[in-house]
């Protein structure tokens, strides 16, 4: 039953397969297809009955049979260019994974054979929406990604994972990686907000370009705003795009030390909560909500800054462990008030990763709040500097109910 199971498997994942392929090329004529729907299938159980046979007579029969294969494969393609004038090899392709897949699935791989075959099928069927993000891909985007994945895929695994320097305060593996994260997180907000596109309006723009950087997105709205059009709206931009930094300071920490969440949640989600709020309101009562364009950030990735922001860390890191030794819980709040008035991720990944060590979990969670509570404050500040009072008593309200009920969440 476990052989016929795996069989099943194996016609399964090519029926799949097939079924996209088939549905692709519908408008082909009959006879002048490579395979369809039907002959996907027996490609599929091909493989695992391959499989089967070879291990009974000799694992090379698989690695032979899959050459002859991919050899009728190939010159069913090539009559099929002279005939269509088609040069492209997916189906070619597609056909030799499915044999592979099903030859997988003989194996006792069914769980990957069949996760593998509804990737594929659905990488296939993407064909229309892939070609259209790349014709809107921007080569700074292209050369972003190609960087992210220098720094992430080809750098962090060679970077030693041991302490140096004064407390052996500075790792540089896992000070790199903490970078990663930031990088990553930024770069899918910034594709995420360009894909969503910001003619949806300033709210969608506020909350997904807050996740880049809130505030970059502040700034930009307060700009706006000098004009006093649109200031009730833009407000509540602004205090959306404020809001997404604290469920971003809840998902750094899970990441790096998850035993802070319990304490960190009601404070931080509190000031989720009433930001949120706040920003609903002013968008809702403001009568004539308009599309707006996006606040301009900065490209997706590039190296330069990512390697600025490592230094950043390393610094910061350095100094917590010598402000902690020298002057106790002091020199943490001093050293979290003075990093928070820029940026909060570089201290909140820096306490989160101290907790595990000699910090205490609740003096971690209070500088992590108070790291938000300065950040907060600091773009309220710009709100009022910028675009004037009649926008910034909106945001600094709604900011300083935030921040209450963020210590109330606190205390309790």
């Amino acid at each position: 039953m476990d052989t016929l199971l795996s069989l099943f498997v194996a016609l399964a994942v090519g029926l799949l397969i097939g079924v996209e392929r088939g549905w692709h090329e519908r408008s082909v004529e009959e006879g002048s297809r490579i395979a369809g729907i039907r002959t996907f299938g027996l490609i599929g159980l091909l493989g695992g009955l391959w499989a089967l046979v070879a291990e009974q007579l000799g694992e090379i029969l698989l690695g032979v049979a899959f050459a002859a294969f991919a050899v009728l494969i190939i010159i069913a393609h090539a009559q099929a260019v002279t005939v269509r004038k088609d040069i492209g090899i997916t189906t070619v392709v597609a056909a030799l994974v499915t044999f592979a897949l099903g030859a997988l699935a003989v194996r006792g791989y069914m769980s990957v054979s069949a996760a593998v075959g509804v990737i594929t099928a659905s990488l296939l069927s993407l064909k229309p929406v892939l070609h259209r993000w790349l014709r809107r891909l921007e080569p700074s985007e292209l050369y972003g990604a190609l960087k992210l994945l220098l720094i992430s895929v080809v750098l962090l695994p060679v970077l030693p994972n041991k302490g140096y320097g004064p407390w052996q305060a500075l790792n540089p593996y896992a000070i790199w990686w903490l970078v990663v994260l930031i990088a990553g997180l930024s770069f899918a907000a910034y594709f995420a907000m360009k894909n969503g596109g910001a003619s949806r309006g300033i709210m969608l723009t506020s909350l997904l370009g807050g996740m880049v950087s809130s505030t970059a997105v502040t700034l930009s709205f307060s700009r706006m705003g000098k004009n006093g059009i649109l200031y009730r709206l833009l407000a509540a931009g602004v205090i959306a795009a404020s809001a997404t930094m604290f469920p971003r300071i809840l998902l750094e920490v899970a990441v790096v030390n998850s035993a802070l969440l319990p304490n960190l949640i009601l404070p931080l989600g509190l000031m989720t909560l009433v930001s949120f709020g706040g920003a609903y309101w002013f968008w809702t009562t403001h009568k004539n909500r308009t599309d707006i364009v996006e606040p301009s950030l900065r490209n997706p990735f590039e190296l330069i800054p990512a390697l600025q922001f490592g230094l950043l860390l390393a610094v910061i890191m350095l100094l917590s462990e010598a402000l902690y030794a020298w002057l106790g819980e002091r020199g943490i709040y001093l050293l979290t008030v003075l990093s928070s008035i820029g940026d909060v991720d570089a201290i909140v990944l820096s306490l989160a990763r101290m907790a595990q060590g000699d910090l205490a979990d609740e003096l971690a969670v209070r500088a992590i709040v108070l790291a938000a509570v300065v950040n907060t404050l600091v773009k309220g500040g710009l709100v009022f500097a910028v675009a004037g009072m009649k926008m910034g008593w909106r945001v600094a309200l709604v900011f300083l109910v935030t921040l209450l009920a963020g210590g109330i969440g606190l205390i309790v």
